[in-house]
């Protein structure tokens, strides 16, 4: 009887230190199985940790100003596609920035542009009205003189605001050309017919070259015709004398270029890329006043480039040595 009881008593032991050893090993695979797995996740997950922390530390930099800071993108999943996308968006904020501080130089610019334009000739017809005023004049021809000299600033000064006023209405977003079929040849010719006494008079000689095919496209003419006659002007202000200029015209498939040549002033790299700017005279060495023609508002190129882009062309320029192409390309309709 009592060697049952202890035998059963014996047996209820082990059955309980078995139970407490298998909670013991449970515990302890179960505390193994989450170290290890804690130790994998975090060596596996570093990467994708470190590179949030600096995609973190790149959009930091970029939201306090700094646009030229870009956040590592060489990762080929989402992460990898997330820091492309963000680095276009900086991208894309950094030119938005840079053409409104573009924006800001070209006003001021143009404020500086006008103003000079027009407090030249202003200022020479306050001087010349404040001496006829004061009666500062000692004779009939000298006060003849001085109403002439207002009259011409009066007239340079109103072409000058016309051009302005020119060129403001074709740089608009509204601007629009009145298209219709001419025929080319006819144009060009009766404009080169009025160049040519002019071009003579500056000892200037004009040749040209048309094809003998009729050259029928459509464009707006009033505008064209402007186009071409600040390419002459600007060729005879800018021509060595004696010499010639060469207007040459050309027509393929789907475009009609027209180039006007002549030889001049060598241009700096400089000037020759600021040549199409508005309000650029280029060298002042150049001495237009001693022509008689004058250095022009400094729209003329500004406004043919405008009006060539305007019919979906362009206006270029091939300057070596002092010999210049001004090449303006049309599209035939």
């Amino acid at each position: 009887m009592i060697t049952s009881r202890f035998v059963s008593d014996w047996l209820i032991t082990l059955d309980q230190i078995s139970n407490t050893l298998a909670a013991v090993l449970f515990f302890l695979l179960t505390a193994t199985f989450l170290v290890f797995f804690i130790l994998l996740f975090f060596v596996l997950t570093r990467p994708d940790i470190r590179f949030l922390q600096k995609t973190m530390h790149g959009i930091s930099l970029m939201a306090a100003g700094d646009l030229n800071e870009r956040v590592p993108a060489y990762r080929k999943d989402e992460l990898g596609r997330l820091a492309a996308h963000i680095n276009e968006m900086a991208a894309e904020l950094q030119r938005q920035r840079q053409k409104e501080r573009q924006g800001e130089m070209t006003r001021m610019e143009l404020i500086t542009g006008v103003s000079h334009d027009l407090r030249t000739p202003l200022t020479s017809m306050i001087g010349y009205i404040h001496l006829l005023k004061e009666r500062g004049y000692r004779s009939e021809e000298e006060y003849d003189r001085y109403v002439e000299h207002t009259y011409n600033q009066a007239i340079r000064l109103q072409k000058r605001i016309d051009a302005l006023f020119e060129y403001t209405r074709l740089t608009a977003p509204e601007a629009k050309a009145q298209f219709r079929r001419i025929r080319f040849n006819e144009l060009l010719q009766q404009l080169l017919s009025e160049f040519q006494p002019l071009a003579s008079e500056y000892g200037l000689t004009v040749a040209s070259s048309l094809p003998e095919e009729e050259l029928e496209v459509c464009l707006d003419p009033d505008k064209i015709v402007r186009a071409l006659d600040n390419l002459l002007m600007n060729a005879l202000k800018f021509s060595r004398r004696p010499g010639e200029i060469r207007i040459n015209c050309r027509l393929t498939k789907d475009w009609l270029s027209v180039d006007i040549e002549n030889d001049g002033e060598p241009l700096t790299k400089e000037q020759e890329e600021r040549l199409f700017d508005r309000f650029y005279r280029g060298d002042s060495s150049r001495k237009l006043e001693d022509t008689g023609l004058g250095a022009g508002s400094g729209l003329g190129l500004a406004i043919s480039k405008s009006i060539a882009l305007l019919h979906g062309g362009d206006l270029t320029l091939n300057h070596e040595r002092g010999h210049y192409r001004f090449r303006l390309e049309l599209p035939r309709s």
